[in-house]
């Protein structure tokens, strides 16, 4: 017989130590643990249990199991107390029986150590002055790091700190375990997201990123090595979380989400973070978030500065297209290849991501409602952009609106062109525009003679305003900034805006 059992009733020893009794056995011993009246140097008037039942009683079998198979024990039954227990009552019992005596003590002692260590059991202590807090059980044994270094054993995920939280406690734990979250992109967004998610105990993460990781990626992504560069960052991502936290259930979807898998990889989730470098990702987890009412945390990083935002599937909430009627081109505004960024930049976006993640998952207050936060790193400022569903959308998917739109945008192929060289371009009557960041062309000057230089955002959103009627060539590192920018200039109504196909980077091996 290996029995456990989670009681809010007392426990009864003597019907238990009746139920070991067995002819075969000449060896009995047992372990009781009772409420007593001072932990460090406080004194105590009463301890209060709760326990995330499912996964208890299922430890607790495993932690049997091993015990009959490590020690060849016959029997063994441990019963733990729920509810408010006074001081003196008895909290938890162990009873084990086997053929020798030495069996049945070390069986004993292991199956208490292993309970203490492993079972998601917390208590609540009560405090002579008025005060209580929570902690995990493995708190109550200052020996039990100690008692671990027999073969084999298993460490288990402490939550006791964030479980000290009035809002989380035992039932908070137990809600994030049941939880599920999907994370698309496992770079600089994502490794903050998915480390602290790990570490909370949220019970499934699924990490979507085709990419491998590349030396240029460590300054900000810190879950990974230098020895990692060239594996799949997803895969890396999930044994990284198994390594920080075995009881959380990590699947990597090596894939570039797009607009035929997207559904079915965001649908078996409760959350989606979007963690990705790209626009049309973006807008896509929008749309599809909307469409399967699944909240998205959406973030994103231009040098210095983030916006953080949530989108919901409810009545009157604004979702991203309400902000930004049309999806903004790819390389409209360059990714961090193109402007550069420093590593904590988007390592403060990902834990605000996370922060807000867990929030709603637990239902905390101060979520963000129909808002946009913009947080400059440089002065360390922020602002909350208030924001409204669009006028007309008046159904339930916004969505449809825009794709009409989209389906309308200019033909890209009309707007490349490949020059052998920009002097060439100038020579035939065009204006060579440089689109880059005054940085990058430091170090990597504009291989043309009369080329002038505009950044992408002045450009677009300053007064860098080009005559409507001009003949322009629009150039940047390597034609996709400089094919967004050209797409959106066309929009506007220049006829004659085209983008040197592969930027300055294919010029350059010619």
């Amino acid at each position: 017989m290996l029995t456990f059992e989670l009681s809010s009733e007392p426990i009864d020893v003597p019907h238990w130590r009746a139920r070991l009794l067995d002819p075969a056995c000449g060896g009995y011993a047992s372990f009781e643990g009772w409420v007593r009246n001072l932990n460090e140097g406080e004194q105590v008037t009463a301890l209060e249990y709760e326990a995330f039942a499912p996964l208890a009683s299922k430890e607790a079998e495993r932690i049997l199991g091993e015990a009959a198979g490590r020690f060849g024990i016959d029997h063994a039954a441990c019963l733990h107390r729920v509810g408010k227990l006074a001081v003196g009552e008895l909290a938890v019992w162990v009873g084990v029986s086997a053929r020798h005596r030495d069996e049945a003590f070390r069986a004993c002692r292991y199956i208490i150590d292993e309970v203490k260590h492993r079972l998601p059991i917390w208590k609540k202590e009560h405090y002579a002055g008025g005060d209580t807090g929570w902690v995990n059980c493995e708190r109550c044994a200052p020996g039990a790091q100690a008692a671990h270094t027999h073969p084999g054993a298993t460490t288990r995920a402490d939550y006791s700190r964030q479980m000290a939280l009035k809002e989380v406690g035992a039932a908070g734990q137990a809600r994030l375990s049941a939880s599920r979250v999907l994370v698309v992109g496992c770079g600089g967004l994502g490794a903050p997201v998915i480390t602290y998610l790990a570490g909370a105990g949220v019970g499934e993460l699924g990490l979507v990123d085709a990419d491998r990781l590349e030396a240029s990626n460590l300054h900000r992504q810190t879950l990974y090595a230098l020895a990692d560069v060239g594996t799949p960052k997803a895969e890396l991502a999930a044994a990284r979380i198994t390594a920080l936290n075995p009881e959380v259930s990590a699947r990597a979807h090596v894939v570039r989400l797009d607009a035929q898998n997207a559904a079915a990889l965001i649908a078996p989730y409760d959350l989606v973070i979007d963690c990705s470098d790209n626009f049309a990702t973006r807008f896509l987890l929008n749309d599809v978030g909307m469409q399967l009412k699944k909240p998205v945390i959406l973030a994103s990083v231009y040098q210095y500065e983030g916006q953080l935002q949530v989108v919901r599937a409810q009545p009157d909430a604004a979702c991203l297209r309400c902000v930004w009627p049309e999806a903004t081109r790819d390389g409209v505004i360059g990714n961090c290849a193109q402007a550069g960024v420093l590593g904590p930049v988007p390592g403060v976006l990902g834990s605000l991501q996370a922060l807000e993640a867990l929030k709603i998952l637990l239902d905390l207050p101060g979520q963000l409602g129909d808002e946009v936060l913009i947080v400059n790193l440089l002065t360390l400022s922020s602002t909350k952009l208030r924001t409204q569903r669009a006028s007309e959308c008046r159904g339930r998917l916004c969505v449809h609106i825009s794709h009409h739109k989209e389906n309308a945008s200019v033909n890209e192929e009309s707007l490349e062109v490949a020059f052998a060289s920009l002097d060439d371009a100038a020579a035939q009557g065009f204006v060579v525009v440089d689109v880059r960041e005054p940085q990058e062309l430091e170090a990597w000057p504009t291989p043309c003679r009369s080329a002038r230089h505009i950044p992408m955002r002045t450009l677009l959103y300053g007064d860098g305003a080009l005559d409507v009627e001009g003949k322009y060539l629009l150039v940047c590192a390597v034609g996709q900034r400089s094919l967004a920018a050209a797409g959106a200039l066309r929009a506007r109504g220049m006829r004659a805006v085209f983008s040197q196909a592969g930027g300055v980077a294919a010029l350059m091996q010619r």
